[in-house]
């Protein structure tokens, strides 16, 4: 490598500056050791930096591309150097957080916000995931918080799940579904002769788990919550759906609701972690999110 951050260094004082003396100056060193630095890698490169034919020093067009880009280097060589500090002081480069297909994440933007402006160059990664895959992020070490997890926890050494509340679902169809006239309460029996909207569960080693659905029951399967919501308002399934998504559509004559005997009515959902992992920056997450009534929070946020 020709180029090395000592020059790229001088090339940017002689720019702001204007002079090579201002330069050294600044940078407290003599203007002939600048002068060498720049005329060997002018020889090294084979290409003329500055035009010397006046009083100040002025870049040339390859100058001004070497020096430019020479800014840039020297920034990220700055932001590395202040990562491996924040990491020394155990903030993680980078965070995994899952957030479950459950959850509205607009609810989760405040947060975001809040941990950028500590400023610890921890690089978030967001994803979500269904069902049991909300779990098996954490099993298969893809996450390193999960948000929203739903129903009981896995058998995992070192696994922390706190939990975060309930969400309440309710059983809805389209207006013109056949269902939607008939007395209530309905019957399971009644309901399974009818096609249901499933998420598909995103698990890759923990059993995938099903929701809401009779074992002979015909379903469609659609990748998010949205889609099942559009595929119950377009009478194409029925299913459950969280009061608070189901909500906006019941009021606007979308779907309507009915009462089905047996049905079950809540998630209870968990924020989970390994607390044989745990740098600062999870350590934060956790402080903010270990809340017993967060699933109401967010939902007060939609």
């Amino acid at each position: 490598m020709k180029l090395s951050f000592e020059v790229l260094e001088a090339l940017d004082a002689i720019d702001r500056t204007g002079t090579f003396a201002e330069a050294a100056e600044s940078l407290h060193r003599v203007p002939s050791s600048l002068s060498y630095l720049v005329q060997k890698l002018e020889s090294d490169l084979d290409v003329v930096l500055f035009d010397r034919t006046g009083r100040r020093a002025r870049l040339t067009h390859a100058g001004r591309v070497v020096v430019e880009d020479g800014r840039r280097l020297l920034h990220a060589a700055e932001q590395l150097e202040q990562r491996a500090q924040r990491i020394q002081e155990g903030w993680e480069a980078e965070l995994r957080i899952c957030i479950d297909e459950i959850l509205p994440l607009e609810a989760f933007w405040p947060y975001v916000h809040a941990f950028y402006d500590l400023k610890m160059d921890t690089r978030l990664r967001l994803s979500r995931e269904v069902l049991g895959g909300t779990w098996d992020a954490l099993v298969t070490r893809r996450a390193d918080l999960v948000v929203g997890a739903a129903g009981e926890p896995p058998h995992l050494p070192h696994l922390v799940a706190r939990p975060l509340g309930s969400l309440k679902h309710v059983f809805v169809v389209a207006p013109d579904h056949p269902l939607a006239d008939l007395p209530e309460p309905l019957g399971i029996e009644t309901v399974t002769r009818y096609r249901g909207a499933v998420i598909s569960d995103t698990s890759r080693e923990l059993r995938p788990r099903s929701v809401a659905t009779g074992s002979t029951q015909e379903f469609i399967a659609v990748p998010t919550l949205s889609a099942k919501l559009a595929a119950q308002c377009e009478g194409v399934a029925v299913g459950t759906i969280p009061e608070c998504l189901a909500a906006a559509p019941i009021a606007e004559g979308r779907l309507v609701q009915k009462r089905v005997t047996g049905m079950r009515e809540v998630t209870d959902c968990y924020l989970a972690w390994r607390d044989d992992e745990t740098g600062r920056a999870l350590q934060w997450w956790v402080e903010q999110l270990d809340q017993p009534d967060l699933i109401d929070r967010f939902i007060a946020r939609i």
